[in-house]
């Protein structure tokens, strides 16, 4: 099947007359659009958290991971149930398991955590939350932020070096496991400024972390899904991979489709992207990097607020703005059907009908040429690679 795809500053001009068209009316486009997902995956069974021995591992009891994408850990000391994390396999631009969306580690699952990471293949995590909110603890901590090891269960986590920017952290950790001789590198990113249920006050950092992560996934080669977590593994969860998701699309000339991507994720996991606030925020973040490409470096303060929005609940408002970017594509298009509001399907297995999913539009095996002149980073040197303002 032979794939339209269009330049960005094509896609940029779609796009924004897109979110003008839902904002119109005090964003009832938006507002409809997130209204119609509220039920989707809502009828998925849960069984493996709602055990009994289960319930003391998830962080908030009423947030399970679907039995059907969920993470399975290998059996420990042949307890019956000891394969169960709160995570789930949740699908990106080529697979559906490109990512694993996972609650913040408790204290309890620490071992649990990275015996997945181990397992998985994971080299990359992001890490979209705070550890503390005034007294809540949204995550425990889980890896050492200066140069030190530490220990959970058989693996030793031992942080090599730690960029530390204003509002992003890159730690990169080499992990060992007892018994093997091997070593896994991990890249960590932590950026604690997005608040729990909320949305940035300024995007150009997120927009920042999001560019790097796209980057880093393209250069490293694919061994095993990058993990993403916030708190509940949820909403900034979800917003975060739906942007980058559709970050990935773009640069390959394929027009984004932001409810068709979030409706695939809700059907991998409970509550992705959790409210109309990040609906819009993942509307404004793609809208400023398809305007001004490659955005702000990780080391430096914000340079740009981007397009203008209010984060209060009262009203998030997108408007338009004149970008850059244009780097030309080659000319072909596809446009994703959407499944209408009210359509019941009757299995998983047609729930995930391959048909049906957005990227199944950019298989895997497609590779765009690409058209800029600039080195692509490598894994070797990826912390310090720059960001054009």
């Amino acid at each position: 099947m032979r794939i339209r795809t269009f330049s960005k500053a094509h896609i940029r001009q779609e796009f924004q007359l897109r979110c003008q068209s839902l904002s119109v009316n005090d964003n009832m486009g938006f507002k409809q659009e997130f209204e119609e997902l509220n039920d989707v995956g809502k009828e998925l069974p849960t069984r493996a958290g709602e055990l009994e021995v289960n319930k003391e591992k998830n962080r908030y009891p009423h947030i399970l991971p679907y039995d059907h994408c969920r993470v399975r850990l290998s059996l420990q000391d042949a307890q019956p149930n000891g394969d169960y994390i709160n995570a789930n396999f949740v699908p990106g631009g080529s697979s559906e398991r490109d990512f694993i969306c996972t609650q913040g580690p408790l204290r309890s699952t620490m071992t649990d955590f990275w015996r997945m990471v181990w397992e998985q293949n994971v080299s990359i995590i992001v890490m979209v939350t705070a550890l503390r909110h005034k007294d809540v603890v949204l995550c425990d901590q889980y890896w050492s932020k200066a140069r030190g090891t530490v220990y959970h269960g058989p693996f030793q986590v031992n942080t090599v070096s730690c960029n530390q920017g204003p509002h992003v952290s890159i730690t990169t950790i080499n992990m060992k496991q007892r018994g093997y001789p091997t070593e896994k590198v991990v890249t960590h990113y932590y950026y604690p400024s997005w608040p729990d249920r909320g949305v940035p006050r300024d995007t150009s950092a997120l927009c920042g972390l999001a560019e790097h992560v796209r980057q880093h996934i393209e250069a490293t080669p694919r061994l095993g899904p990058a993990v993403v977590h916030c708190s509940a593994g949820v909403g900034r969860s979800g917003a975060f991979v739906t942007l980058l998701w559709l970050m990935q699309l773009c640069e390959r000339g394929v027009s984004p489709d932001i409810r068709a991507a979030v409706e695939d994720l809700r059907m991998h996991r409970l509550w992705m992207v959790q409210n109309v606030e990040q609906y819009v925020l993942v509307h404004q973040c793609l809208l400023n990097w398809l305007s001004r490409g490659t955005v702000a470096n990780l080391d430096s303060g914000p340079q740009s607020k981007g397009v203008p929005f209010n984060s209060g609940r009262s009203q998030v408002r997108i408007r338009g703005s004149s970008g850059q970017g244009n780097r030309a594509r080659r000319s072909h298009q596809h446009q994703p059907p959407r499944a209408q509001p009210d359509q019941t399907l009757s299995n998983v297995q047609q729930l995930l009908d391959p048909r049906n999913l957005l990227r199944r539009i950019l298989p895997a095996s497609l590779q765009l040429p690409q058209t800029s002149s600039e080195p692509k980073p490598t894994k070797q040197n990826f912390e310090n690679v720059p960001f054009k303002p």
